[in-house]
């Protein structure tokens, strides 16, 4: 019998699942859709292949796996509470424990498809979600705003640290088009004096051949007895061993490379010296610790709905929406706290779980007693 039960819970946790899964994605496209075609209309007047079909096939399907992948929790935690609470209403919970079964041995298939779940989520977060990110910020910033569009597609000052000796300052670099002017290399010596300056008065990435061309260039080269070796000319190709999103990367960045790439890059970082990586480092944490949030939500979840009470399953949605719109607020409050410096990555992004996790025990196991 208690098999029987356990699959017909499982059917019941993943089809609510499903259902609230697929109900989130629709109403939230065309919501989104609605609200940013003038925005993917301006983006035409940049390319005209920019079309709202382009959009839809190109874009939307990776952006809705990132959506999902975002309010995983809240999604798993409202069904949760959805279907136990209508189980509580009519009484069946009261009968699979009345029958001899503990409330322990009633919540394993709620561990075992938790379990399932945030395992599935975790290999997504690590492997897949970055795919469908390169995809998604591809054309993301063309859904901005006027002043954020800006901000990524248009022209601002960058620089690089390549080591802890070498710099580079470009004063006006367009993102998009990868060129701009106002370029200066730096490499210093140990004692922080400056033996070598390249200027020059325009730059672009050369895609073909992976190579930053310099023209009207000078160099300097400074001797150790300060003498100095001057050199210049109109063009020069130089590389500095990666590409341009990798030299000035974006909080973006992060999203688009798998955990194993996302580790070298912040290692690589480090050993330049780049201090400013919490907005990497809260990204991959984030992909660990909201699948393990899936099984606590299911626990707390299911200690809050298993009994009937009075309002039924209205006041328990109620309480589900809002514990879960706290929960995944509260990743994206402390995600500005640890970018700004005031609380490490890890905790920061760990420290949800670590507050609903002994809250869900406790409730769990206060229920289980009763």
């Amino acid at each position: 019998m208690l098999k029987i039960v356990d699959r017909y819970i499982i059917k019941k946790y993943l089809g609510t699942f499903s259902f609230m899964l697929i109900l989130l994605s629709v109403v939230v496209l065309v919501i989104d859709v609605q609200q940013k075609i003038p925005r993917i209309e301006n983006a035409r007047a940049l390319d005209p292949k920019l079309d709202l079909n382009y959009f839809l096939i190109h874009f939307y399907p990776f952006w809705i796996i990132n959506l999902v992948m975002t309010f995983l929790s809240i999604l798993v935690f409202i069904s949760v509470i959805y279907f136990t609470s209508r189980m509580a209403n009519n009484t069946e919970i009261v009968a699979v424990i009345s029958s001899g079964a503990s409330f322990h041995r009633f919540a394993r298939p709620y561990l075992i498809t938790s379990l399932f779940i945030a395992v599935l989520s975790l290999l997504v977060n690590h492997f897949v979600l970055p795919w469908a990110n390169i995809k998604k910020n591809q054309l993301e910033a063309y859904t901005y705003n006027s002043t954020n569009k800006e901000k990524v597609l248009g022209t601002a000052p960058v620089s690089a640290q390549l080591s802890r000796m070498e710099y580079i300052f470009i004063n006006s670099w367009n993102k998009r088009e990868k060129r701009g002017s106002g370029f200066v290399f730096q490499k210093f010596d140990k004692n922080r004096k400056m033996t070598y300056e390249l200027k020059a008065n325009d730059v672009y990435w050369d895609n073909a051949k992976k190579q930053f061309v310099l023209n009207g260039f000078v160099e300097k080269t400074i001797n150790k007895d300060d003498s100095e070796k001057l050199n210049s000319g109109f063009d020069l190709k130089k590389s500095y061993g990666h590409d341009p999103e990798e030299l000035f990367p974006n909080e973006l960045l992060g999203q688009n490379k798998t955990t194993p790439e996302l580790l070298k890059f912040i290692s690589r970082e480090r050993e330049k010296g780049n201090s400013n990586l919490n907005a990497h480092l809260n990204e991959l944490y984030q992909r660990t610790s909201m699948p393990v949030s899936v099984v606590i939500l299911t626990f707390l979840a299911l200690s809050l709905s298993s009994q009937k009470k009075r309002g039924g399953l209205g006041i328990n949605l109620a309480l589900g929406i809002s514990l879960a719109f706290i929960f995944v607020f509260s990743f994206e409050a402390l995600k500005v706290v640890s970018e700004n410096k005031s609380m490490s990555p890890a905790l920061a992004m760990w420290f949800p779980n670590m507050i609903f996790l002994p809250i869900a025990a406790i409730l769990y196991f206060k229920r289980a007693n009763q």
